[in-house]
């Protein structure tokens, strides 16, 4: 069973940023692919990411943009399906309610 993950807009923009396929990504293109968030935005969303465990870090200690440019980033595989079905925006189909009788 899957956990209820709930992701507000700024931490979905850098799950996206990331991506869940299991593969690195540098600081640099971090901070590019996530350009419409202000750089205090996009490291306390980091950080609250990876204090979580959903992304993982070379680092956990970066107070700035250009200390996290040279940083590698990826997705936590533990939770990369709860992150995917957090992202998919498909509602979940109600169980029904009626009960077959034989």
């Amino acid at each position: 069973m899957g956990l209820d993950i709930r992701l507000d807009g700024a931490e979905i923009s850098i799950i996206k940023a990331i991506g869940i396929g299991g593969g690195d990504i540098d600081g640099t293109t971090l901070v590019n692919r996530c350009d419409d968030l202000e750089a205090n935005d996009l490291i306390d969303t980091l950080r609250g990411l990876i204090d979580q465990g959903y992304v993982d870090a070379d680092s956990t200690a970066f107070y700035g943009v250009d200390e996290m440019e040279d940083m590698q980033f990826r997705v936590n595989s533990g939770y990369a399906k709860d992150l995917k079905e957090a992202l998919d925006e498909k509602p979940k189909p109600r169980k029904s309610k009626r009960v077959r009788r034989e």
